[in-house]
């Protein structure tokens, strides 16, 4: 275990996420999404994540990965299907809850493509993370974005991230 970093992070998620450049996308599937097959087509790396859910993995990965700043939207949800019309999703407005503590820039980072578009995104994501989630249509792509390193002037730049 680190200190200040969630424990739902694996040691693996977390090695994922570091190795992830500006730009990279991750992809985090509910339970029903077919992360393995994604993945596998995409030729992204899949990392499973049983037992735990959506927002949980959000928020613990928002501690950790900035989102894209130079993007209006670099979170996207998953559109629901025409089939589905008039079902309500309540877990999009935890989602935008979510981002709205780790971003300024609140639920307007957050987007959303055509069901099959997101089918397409998620395949050419870094990584594809499945979770256990429960919820229909809790899948979300984040877009990494720029960490950046803060100076003390104490030090003389001296730098610190």
């Amino acid at each position: 275990m680190l200190k200040g970093i969630p424990p739902i992070l694996s040691p693996e998620l977390l090695s994922v996420l570091d190795e992830m450049g500006h730009g990279d996308r991750i992809c985090i599937g509910d339970g029903n999404f077919p992360g393995a097959s994604y993945a596998a087509e995409g030729g992204a790396k899949l990392i499973r994540a049983d037992g735990h859910g959506v927002c949980a993995l959000l928020d613990a990965i928002l501690q950790v990965m900035p989102l894209d700043a130079y993007v209006d939207t670099p979170a996207m949800i998953m559109e629901v299907d025409p089939k589905d019309a008039g079902l309500q999703i309540p877990i999009w407005d935890e989602f935008k809850k979510i981002i709205a503590r780790h971003d300024e820039r609140g639920a307007a980072a957050v987007g959303s493509y055509e069901r099959f578009a997101f089918y397409g995104e998620a395949k050419r994501s870094y990584c594809v993370l499945q979770t256990g989630e429960t919820e229909i249509y809790a899948n979300i792509i984040l877009q990494k974005g720029v960490v950046k390193a803060e100076r003390d002037d104490k030090e003389k730049g001296t730098v610190y991230g």
